[in-house]
């Protein structure tokens, strides 16, 4: 399918602030990719489809992951935040007739990583985190670290998550945790 096709059912699926958000990411992960040299059209395709599943209400997500017979492990169900990611790839399989599993892996690992994430993976992970509309303490530092060093800033964009969920209270995914020590090993091998 087509960048502007996806567009066009996309906004009808996705209220007015997400598609916004979209085209935040879409414009930053496009420019992290001339960086890192990865695909335009894979990069965008990935960060259109990003959030095509994430519906506000909980019981939506569950009934949707079920017909899609995603299994959902305990944390997930126990933040409906998470469901999204793999609804988004299931989703973009089904209704936009994306087979490239490196853009499928990047919806669905877009909001907690999992360990070595591809090149694409990270971009659409921290794009996700760094678009121009996210405003909080250190963000500048990291969307800085994001066209140099993207390992390093994914790490600390985790160090920040991991700190705001155990501030709320809420259960940690480990494979965010996962991710962090894979990128922090893989580092230190370096």
């Amino acid at each position: 399918m087509d960048i502007e096709n996806i567009k066009k059912i996309l906004i009808q699926e996705i209220d007015e602030e997400r598609y916004n958000h979209t085209l935040r990411v879409v414009e930053t992960a496009k420019k992290l990719a001339l960086v890192y040299g990865v695909d335009d059209r894979r990069t965008e395709i990935a960060a259109l489809l990003h959030d095509c599943a994430k519906y506000k209400d909980r019981k939506v997500l569950l009934k949707r992951a079920e017909e899609f017979g995603i299994i959902l492990d305990i944390i997930s169900r126990h933040n409906h935040h998470l469901i999204h990611s793999f609804l988004g790839a299931e989703i973009a399989k089904l209704k936009y007739n994306i087979v490239d599993d490196d853009i499928l892996n990047a919806i669905k690992y877009h909001t907690i990583g999992r360990e070595d994430m591809s090149i694409l993976e990270k971009i659409i992970f921290i794009a996700d985190y760094i678009e121009p509309g996210r405003n909080f303490e250190g963000i500048n530092e990291i969307r800085e670290l994001a066209f140099n060093d993207i390992d390093k800033a994914i790490i600390i964009s985790m160090d920040n998550t991991i700190k705001y969920i155990i501030d709320k209270g809420w259960l940690v995914h480990p494979n965010t945790v996962n991710t962090r020590n894979n990128l922090i090993l893989s580092r230190n091998k370096k």
